[in-house]
C-alpha cells in the first residue's frame, strides 16, 4: 500500500520546517493541503515543484477521494494544512481516517503548532489540558461553553480571531478573573508577543490598541 504523510508546516517562521519535512516533500507524487496558494509558497521558498490538489474543510470528502486514488495508483502522497499540525484547529483528520481505513499507510510528520508552542512558554502548572480551538462566534454558545471548561480541573487552550479577542478575555474576568492567562500572538513572526496574567490586566492591555492583528493563542489555567 502507499503511504499518506501528514505533516505539521510553520505557523509563521518558514525556517521551523524540519529537515524530514523537505525530504518527504520533495519525494512525493502529489501534495494536497488546504490553501494552494499558501503551500505554493513554502514550497517554493524550499523549491519544491510538485503537483498539488487542494482539500480543505468544506471539500475533504470528496477531495479525500482524489487523494485515495492516488494511492491506490501507488503514489505516494503529502497532506499540509495552512500552518501548523493537520487536525488542530485544521482539516485533516478525515483524510488521514478515510486513507487508514482503506489500508493505506497513515505517518505523522511532526512540526510547529500553536497548541503546543503555547504550552511551551505559558508557564502553567496543569497536569491535563484541553485543546478546544475556536469556540462558537454565537455569543451565548461561546460564553456558555468557556464556563463548561473553566469549571473543569484542567487548563484549556483557545484560538481567537482579532475581531472577538477582547470580548473573549471579558467573559474569562466575568467568570473568574484570578485565573492565570497567557497569550501569544504572531506566534513565531516578527512581532510576535505575549501577554501573562489575570485577565483584565490583559484585556486593559490590548484595550489600548488601536486595533487587534494576528491570530491569537489562549491558554487558561485549571479551577483548583
Amino acid at each position: 500500500m502507499a503511504i499518506l504523510y501528514i505533516i505539521g508546516t510553520p505557523i509563521g517562521n518558514l525556517g521551523d520546517i524540519s529537515f524530514r519535512a523537505v525530504e518527504i516533500l520533495k519525494s512525493v507524487d502529489l501534495v494536497a493541503c488546504e490553501d494552494t496558494r499558501r503551500t505554493l509558497k513554502l514550497l517554493s521558498h524550499l523549491g519544491i515543484k510538485v503537483k498539488m490538489l487542494s482539500c480543505r474543510s468544506h471539500n475533504e470528502e470528496v477531495a479525500a477521494e482524489k487523494v485515495l486514488s492516488a494511492l491506490r495508483q501507488g503514489q505516494t502522497v503529502a497532506y499540509a494544512s495552512d500552518a501548523g499540525t493537520p487536525a488542530l484547529s485544521d482539516p485533516g483528520a478525515v483524510l488521514a481516517r478515510l486513507s487508514a481505513e482503506a489500508g493505506h499507510d497513515v505517518i505523522p510528520v511532526p512540526g510547529p503548532s500553536a497548541f503546543s508552542a503555547l504550552l511551551s512558554v505559558a508557564g502553567g502548572r496543569d497536569k491535563t489540558v484541553v485543546f478546544e480551538g475556536f469556540l462558537s462566534p454565537k455569543p451565548g454558545r461561546r460564553k456558555n461553553r468557556l464556563k463548561e471548561l473553566m469549571a473543569i480541573d484542567a487548563a484549556c487552550v483557545l484560538y481567537e480571531s482579532p475581531f472577538r479577542i477582547l470580548k473573549l478575555l471579558e467573559n474569562i474576568a466575568e467568570i473568574d478573573n484570578k485565573r492565570y492567562i497567557c497569550i501569544g500572538r504572531e506566534m513565531t513572526k516578527v512581532h510576535e508577543e505575549y501577554l501573562r496574567g489575570p485577565a483584565c490586566e490583559i484585556l486593559a492591555v490590548l484595550s489600548q490598541k488601536k486595533e487587534q492583528l494576528g491570530e491569537f493563542s489562549v491558554y487558561v489555567s485549571g479551577n483548583y
